[in-house]
């Protein structure tokens, strides 16, 4: 017996069907606006790509300023006096009257040799005098004598010459014995062996109760003084520097001395920058052949001593007349190859390469001699953050607010 399908039943199977074709386009239709939403539409003029910020930088204008350019040189410092103190007499040194080191003027006394025996041989040389005075008195009375017997023919002429040579003999013989009072004398004087000038003298090299030699190249080495007030400092320059000193100073060449008074700066070891101010005071007449260099002095006043013989200096020398100029950092100035180039902004905030060419080197700064105006703008930090043509953020400040500045 077959069983039959109810009428409800099959009525129901299209509508079934439809229903899950419509659920399955939904979905699709539902994943693909999901795709175009995370993709985003390229028509779409509102859903632009993010740009990134413009780079901020600090920029300022050139220093514009009259510079000095300076020639620097390395030398030694040197005493304008220096004397080896030497014993002129011998004899026992009795007293070093000097602490080593110490500031001593001329004239004070430093040793003394034992003067006993020299004050000795100064009366010995006073009596011999005394005794030659008394032969002069007695040999000009006998040529009186005689003078009276010959004009009366009472002595023969024979007689009358013996007698005048006699005067004239003992006259002789009383100047000697001054100058040997006058020798012994100086000896006695030269037991106190005092400074020949102003200025520090070094460390006693004979201790008292030792012998020492006097007069001649051997004489005795007991001390030495160095004067401290002024100072020289000796450089070696090159031909083309001389004659550009020579031409500032006024010289011809044909003196060893300038008319002018070109401006030195002096640094020793420990200084930065050169605070001791002087003048050039030689130039040599003459070039070492073996080297091409010209001998220059420079002077300075060391009142307080702090500079002293044979120290290590650092010497500039003054190589124009102040000229005016536009500086810049050097941090400020980039190197294309042998290039040397800075980036200037424009008012537009963009970023334009430009060539540039160096002067002088002025402390922390360069002179540019070409390629920049007074008044642009340059990048002065943040260089690696920009590109030709590229659009910057600019904080915008003056030169002398940077560390240390610019110094001259």
């Amino acid at each position: 017996m077959n069983k039959e399908t109810p009428i409800a039943a099959v009525s129901q199977r299209p509508n079934l069907r439809r229903g899950a074709r419509q659920h399955r386009l939904s979905g699709l239709s539902a994943l693909v606006a999901l795709m175009m939403i995370g993709c985003g539409n390229p028509a779409d003029p509102g859903a632009k790509s993010a740009q990134p910020p413009s780079p901020a930088v600090k920029i300022a204008r050139p220093w514009a300023q009259d510079v000095t350019e300076w020639d620097e040189y390395t030398g030694r410092i040197e005493a304008v006096s220096s004397v080896d103190v030497r014993a002129r007499v011998s004899g026992y040194l009795e007293k070093v009257n000097f602490k080593a080191g110490a500031k001593v003027k001329k004239g004070d006394l430093l040793f003394l040799i034992d003067p006993k025996p020299f004050s000795a041989q100064l009366q010995y040389a006073e009596a011999e005098l005394e005794r030659a005075k008394a032969k002069r008195e007695l040999a000009q009375n006998d040529l009186e004598r005689a003078e009276r017997l010959f004009s009366g023919k009472a002595i023969s002429e024979e007689e009358h010459d013996a007698r005048s040579k006699g005067s004239r003999e003992a006259v002789a013989a009383v100047q000697s014995a001054e100058a040997n009072v006058y020798t012994a004398r100086l000896n006695l004087e030269f037991t106190k062996i005092r400074a020949p000038i102003d200025g520090r003298i070094g460390r006693e090299l004979i201790t008292e109760g030792n012998l020492v030699g006097g007069g001649g190249a051997d004489a005795t080495r007991l001390t030495f003084i160095v004067s401290i007030d002024p100072v020289y400092v000796y450089v070696d320059a090159d031909e083309r520097s001389a004659l550009k000193y020579r031409r500032q100073s006024g010289q011809d060449g044909s003196s060893g001395t300038s008319s002018g008074q070109t401006p030195v700066q002096l640094a020793v070891a420990d200084e930065a920058g050169f605070p001791h101010e002087g003048h050039l005071n030689y130039i040599s007449p003459r070039e070492d052949t073996t080297t091409g260099t010209v001998t220059l002095r420079g002077e300075f006043p060391n009142p307080d001593g702090l500079l002293s013989p044979g120290f290590f200096a650092r010497m500039r020398v003054r190589g124009n007349a102040p000229y005016p100029a536009i500086l810049l950092p050097d941090k400020a100035i980039a190197t294309d190859q042998a290039q040397r180039f800075v980036w200037v902004v424009n008012s537009e905030n963009q970023v334009e390469y430009r060539k540039v060419f160096l002067g002088a080197h002025i402390g922390q700064s360069q002179v540019i001699t070409q390629g920049l105006k007074s008044d642009e703008w340059v990048v002065i930090e943040g260089l690696q953050k920009v590109r030709p043509g590229g659009k910057v953020n600019p904080e915008r400040i003056s030169l002398a607010e940077l560390q240390g500045g610019l110094r001259r």
